[in-house]
């Protein structure tokens, strides 16, 4: 599938907004026609990412008249910095973004930092199907997030399944707390707050005094018009949260989850065991103890459970899920 992430930024109204799109072509000729496109209004050369001075709206129109099929998901769209739907340089629905266009808006992404669950107490969002994805920058995060489809795997059939929901399953997503922009705070100043706790500092750091980074929690509950236990919409898919096997792997070992010894564990499960998702998610634990240990064993089935504890990200600062306390883990000596 061809597809790519542009960067608008421009002046609305009294902000300057900041929005990532990806955008989808069905063929090379579409893409070339939408490249010819961009490339009239700005350098599209220097980044793998480029940056536009274009409102989304004409971005949405420039991408649809490319060619048949084409189609744009706004990216990670709680992101406090660079979303539709962003605390410091987004709008307050998809609606206000892409205007009489925004019909043809029908997928969105939840970004590292929310999961569908977030998204659901917001009702605009209804409408939209959910989707995760991962960066491509970083092989090794591959599939950290991903979205699940029971269809054939053609541009058109995955176009389909997001528009239609027949061959739509759901999302592999981050436990939203491991997000970096989850809760409020300050990175400089180490302090993270959850929204209550940033509603009685009015949005002022105690520390430094300055304006405190808003994250996605804070965001969601700004723009929800529901409360409590939410009932799923129709457009809702099947939600799998995990753990990357290399972070499950440096919490038992107590080393660096790119340090070669976990790499070397993670290599050894791949070879014995499957696929990273497998493992997560359907080997029987019973082999993953007689593979590597009863210790993994029992965190990968607390990961399915969903039984973790959670350390928020803010201000750019990732989370950090756990399986263990501490006093479950044996500090491994070399």
């Amino acid at each position: 599938m061809l597809s790519v992430e542009i960067s608008t930024i421009y002046k609305k109204g009294d902000k300057t907004r900041k929005v990532h799109h990806v955008v989808f072509s069905p063929n090379m000729e579409s893409a070339q026609n939408f490249r010819e496109k961009l490339s009239a209004i700005g350098n599209i050369k220097s980044d793998g990412r480029p940056i536009l001075g274009l409102d989304s709206r004409n971005l949405l129109e420039t991408v649809l008249e490319s060619g048949e099929g084409s189609y744009i998901i706004p990216a990670h769209i709680w992101t406090p910095w660079f979303s539709v739907l962003g605390s410091k340089s987004g709008f307050n629905s998809i609606e206000e973004c892409y205007e009489d266009l925004s019909s043809h808006i029908f997928a969105v992404e939840t970004g590292l930092s929310s999961d569908p669950e977030m998204n659901w107490h917001v009702s605009s969002l209804d409408k939209f199907r959910l989707v995760s994805n991962s960066d491509a920058h970083s092989p090794s995060k591959l599939a950290r997030e991903a979205t699940i489809f029971d269809t054939v795997p053609d541009y058109f059939s995955i176009m389909n399944a997001l528009k239609t929901g027949k061959g739509y399953v759901g999302t592999v997503e981050f436990f939203p707390e491991e997000g970096k922009y989850h809760d409020d705070g300050h990175r400089k100043c180490n302090i993270c707050l959850t929204p209550d706790e940033t509603q009685k500092l009015n949005g002022i750091c105690p520390i430094c005094g300055k304006p405190l980074t808003i994250g996605v929690a804070n965001r969601v509950y700004e723009l929800s018009d529901r409360k409590g236990k939410i009932i799923p919409p129709s457009t809702a898919g099947k939600v799998v949260s995990l753990v990357p096997l290399a972070e499950i792997l440096s919490e038992i070992m107590q080393v660096g989850a790119s340090s070669k010894s976990v790499t070397l564990e993670y290599e050894n499960l791949i070879n014995k065991l499957g696929s990273e998702l497998s493992i997560l998610t359907t080997v029987p634990v019973e082999d993953i103890e007689k593979v590597h240990s009863p210790i993994l064993a029992e965190g990968i089935k607390r990961l399915r459970k969903g039984d973790v504890i959670r350390q928020p990200g803010y201000d750019g600062e990732y989370g950090v899920i756990k399986l263990f306390n501490e006093n479950e883990i044996v500090k491994k000596t070399l």
